[in-house]
């Protein structure tokens, strides 16, 4: 029973401009980590070949040891890679597949299918069916020549493209590179190994987007996995399992805090956070100075123990009860301050607002430590 381990968007060379150097370099070397990763999985797996759909690297500019590396991560599985371009990668007249070429760095079992193609394994009972992208967007459907392709009488058919399935996925992105919904069944495929959405999704019987091996977005897609696909024979039923290959796990983590209970939930809820967790925290709703500082601590020691936090407490307000402004004797002018700060925290400047009441907050509360507040 042939057997193929079904893997895309690796993207190796991707900078991650959002987050500071001690993550994004983490981050960036997790993608060569995930590659590694994929080669050892296809031989304990022992699979026929590795099929990559696309978008390998990042960028045509990657650097040519980010060339040399990506190879070199591919030694630990000895059989067939087969690999195409993307539309981050695309087979361009001068382009990263070039140049990988030039340096000399594409071992003997790795098969760069740069122009439509069929590839035949016969050994290995197989063959595929390649159709990679010359440019980076087009708007006719390269898999299109798929459906009059001649392959080996007796082989499986298999076909991998790189684009956006018409019709099935969202955020408006059915228009580069389309790939017809039905091509599978029009073109005979025993399977179609498709690349471009960074979630696993399965789109017919025969036709499944592996997702990226490695998550790169806060997006619940079931990212994090490559698909292990087996095939009894040509016209058989594919029976594909995902398979978790990612190193980090990327969550968002949503909460409206109102009463002191809500604060308690999300502490729990962070306390379950690790060091594989790239978390981005959302909170709104509103806290009182207690409430607040006791986020605060509980973000301090989160970020030492996860890979990486991103909050956005945009819709959070810090809202002083009065017991908390008696306690801190700001009457007077003080007391003004405070006031026109919980009001601005409505405004275009609420982040900032509430960031100084904090500050101010903390200092009063030095100046009288009966009221058992800290400095956040």
């Amino acid at each position: 029973m042939p057997r193929f381990l079904h893997t895309a968007d690796w993207q190796i060379g991707r900078h991650y401009g959002q987050f500071e150097p001690d993550d994004a370099v983490p981050l960036a070397e997790a993608r060569f980590a995930a590659v590694e990763r994929l080669a050892a999985l296809a031989t304990e797996q022992a699979v026929d070949a590795v099929l990559v759909a696309g978008d390998v690297f990042d960028a045509q500019t990657v650097s040519d040891r980010t060339v040399r590396r990506l190879f070199h991560a591919l030694a630990g599985y000895a059989g067939p890679w087969v690999l195409i371009p993307g539309n981050h990668d695309a087979a361009l007249a001068e382009s990263v597949w070039t140049r990988a070429a030039l340096l000399g760095a594409v071992p003997a079992n790795v098969h760069l299918a740069l122009q439509p193609q069929v590839l035949s394994f016969a050994e290995r009972g197989f063959a595929v069916l390649a159709a990679p992208l010359t440019q980076r967007h087009t708007h006719a459907d390269l898999t299109a020549w798929f459906d009059d392709a001649e392959t080996p009488p007796g082989l499986l058919r298999i076909g991998i493209a790189h684009g956006s399935v018409q019709g099935l996925l969202a955020e408006g992105i059915d228009s580069p590179n389309p790939i017809a919904a039905d091509r599978a069944a029009r073109a005979r495929l025993d399977y179609l190994a498709l690349g471009d959405w960074h979630g696993t999704r399965q789109v017919d019987a025969r036709t499944w987007y592996s997702g990226t091996p490695e998550p790169d977005r806060f997006k619940a897609n079931a990212a994090g996995q490559a698909l292990l696909v087996e095939l009894a024979s040509p016209g058989s039923q594919a029976q594909v399992t995902p398979l978790t290959c990612r190193q980090f796990h990327w969550r968002t983590l949503s909460q409206t805090l109102g009463v002191a209970s809500d604060v308690d939930q999300l502490l729990a809820r962070l306390s379950e956070a690790g060091s594989g967790d790239v978390i981005e925290l959302q909170l709104q709703g509103s806290v009182d100075l207690a409430g607040h500082q006791r986020v605060q601590r509980a973000m301090g020691e989160l970020q030492a123990r996860v890979r990486c936090l991103r909050a956005d407490l945009s819709g959070l307000r810090l809202l002083p009860t009065e017991d908390d402004i008696a306690a801190l004797q700001a009457d007077g002018y003080l007391g003004e301050v405070i006031a026109e700060l919980r009001d601005a925290q409505q405004g275009e400047r609420a982040g900032l607002a509430r960031d100084a009441l904090a500050l101010l907050a903390g200092l009063l509360a030095e100046r009288h430590p009966a009221t058992g507040l800290q400095r956040p």
